[in-house]
């Protein structure tokens, strides 16, 4: 992802994260604090979906829109933002191939898990990708930002 990006990322965001906007600084300070963590999917036709994750403190997902101001150092958790995908993005295994990415650059950055917060009914796809929840009622309360159903996730990394 690059900053001539953003505009597509509001864009993709608006239309399949209805329910839980943010604004576009949001998206723009992620990428300014770690862009390798920041992917577009491109087509021939333009970008269908993009994914945005950093290191961050295990347990304390971010309020949904909040800008972050600095990551932690060291931090306890490689934090998956947001993936979103459109419609035409789906069933052509961009989620897995981007997770599996994922997996391999917390791994390689030494990080000994993978959390986020599922939104839009996408816990059964993260299941799928090895993420388990994890409830109790301090992180319900810091998923209030989000909505109800929100659930924070976790996958444990294999040591490397």
């Amino acid at each position: 992802m690059t900053e001539g990006d953003l505009g597509a990322v509001a864009s993709i965001a608006a239309r399949v994260h209805v329910a839980y906007p943010e604004d576009d600084a949001v998206f723009a300070e992620r990428l300014t604090l770690y862009p390798d963590g920041c992917f577009i999917l491109d087509s021939q036709s333009g970008p269908l979906g993009y994914m945005i994750s950093h290191p961050w403190h295990l347990g304390q997902p971010p309020a949904l829109n909040i800008m972050l101001g600095t990551l932690p150092a060291p931090a306890s958790t490689y934090y998956l933002h947001d993936l979103a995908l459109l419609p035409q993005a789906r069933g052509l295994g961009a989620g897995p191939r981007i997770v599996t990415r994922l997996v391999q650059h917390a791994s390689a950055q030494q990080h000994r898990n993978l959390s986020l917060v599922a939104v839009n009914n996408s816990s059964s796809f993260w299941r799928r990708q090895g993420f388990s929840p994890l409830q109790d009622q301090a992180l319900a309360d810091k998923l209030a930002s989000y909505d109800a159903e929100a659930c924070y996730m976790l996958r444990e990394l294999n040591a490397a």
